[in-house]
């Protein structure tokens, strides 16, 4: 089985600033390439932050309303330190949170989902950038076929890594959504099937009616019969 990789999804062509590029540059490139955060670099190339739209907007929220009407807003130390920035050393946000380009989707999805970001800045082994990929690059995963799921499924997974016999299992691939019918030699084996079915990139959702020939688990679940299986041996 091969999972596609964040080197396989992420974008090469990547808009960055240096460390001192000022706020106006750094908000025309936003708007140029239709873009909401940019990774900063030194003179390495090694990621040292990123600044987005919303580290922008500090200096906006921070102004004075001109008609008196709003409440002013009383920022702590670090967004007063932010909305008072003139460059991307001042704006962003740092250390960055990176991705490596070997990481599979599930793995930079995970960093997204706990670090509550958007987009990863991809770097090398020397932390230098690669790339970078975003919720959209990892959400194309879901663009496979139901044709290729179907295949990688019934060949890679069935027959391959977990040597079911060839058309035992009869696999359905519809938007995704993969309905697994047959029978294979162990009860145990019913979740590993599930389970790997399930880590195959474009699945969505699997449903099984798996039954097995031979049920392994149940010495392992009940202890008597354990104890009897001991006493035959």
């Amino acid at each position: 089985m091969r999972h596609r990789t964040v080197g396989d999804l992420m974008t090469t062509s990547v808009v960055k600033v240096r460390q001192d590029t000022g706020f106006k540059e750094i908000a025309k490139l936003l708007a140029e390439y239709t873009i909401t955060a940019v990774p900063v670099v030194d003179d390495d190339e090694r990621v040292v932050g990123v600044v987005s739209e919303a580290d922008l907007l500090r200096k906006e929220a921070a102004q004075l309303d001109p008609a008196g009407l709003l409440p002013v807003l009383r920022p702590g130390p670090g967004d007063r330190a932010k909305a008072e920035a003139t460059t991307a050393e001042g704006l962003m946000n740092g250390p960055a949170v990176t991705a490596r380009p070997q990481w599979t989707a599930v793995e930079a999805a995970q960093v997204m989902e706990r670090h509550h970001v958007k987009r990863l800045p991809v770097v090398d082994e020397a932390d230098r950038l690669v790339g970078l990929v975003s919720r959209a690059d990892l959400l194309r995963v879901f663009l496979r076929g139901d044709s290729a799921i179907r295949e990688e499924i019934s060949g890679e997974v069935l027959v391959h890594t977990l040597g079911v016999t060839p058309g035992a299992i009869t696999v359905r691939v519809v938007g995704g959504r993969v309905s697994l019918r047959g029978t294979v030699e162990r009860k145990s084996l019913v979740p590993v099937v599930v389970r790997l079915c399930q880590s195959v990139d474009g699945v969505v959702d699997v449903s099984a009616e798996l039954h097995h020939h031979l049920d392994d688990t149940s010495a392992a679940t009940d202890p008597e019969a354990s104890r009897r299986a001991g006493l035959a041996t």
